[in-house]
């Protein structure tokens, strides 16, 4: 049985303290293919690939049954809040 949403959600929460996380299971239900949005605070002043490694490292047990990590955003609170205001105002406009 390959890894489950809950447990990436579970590890990334343990780990990362994340204030928005979104795991979507892309592989439909086999486990072996994630694809993730994380919003966290131990992101802030770290670049984007080192925010990449804390990703990977928080799922270093689970990557040994995952085939594929798609990590769609790493970015701190103030980083999704402004992302979150520029496309509501997009969509406004």
């Amino acid at each position: 049985m390959g890894v489950t949403k809950e447990q990436v959600e579970s590890s990334l929460t343990a780990k990362l303290n994340p204030s928005h996380l979104e795991v979507i299971d892309m592989s439909g239900g086999c486990g072996a293919k994630f694809s993730v949005v994380v919003v966290s605070e131990q992101f802030e002043g770290k670049r984007l690939l080192e925010r990449h490694r804390m990703v990977n490292g928080a799922l270093a047990e689970e990557m040994k049954e995952i085939h594929a990590l798609s990590i769609t955003k790493a970015v701190t609170p103030e980083q999704w809040k402004q992302q979150q205001e520029t496309e509501k105002s997009q969509t406004a406009a």
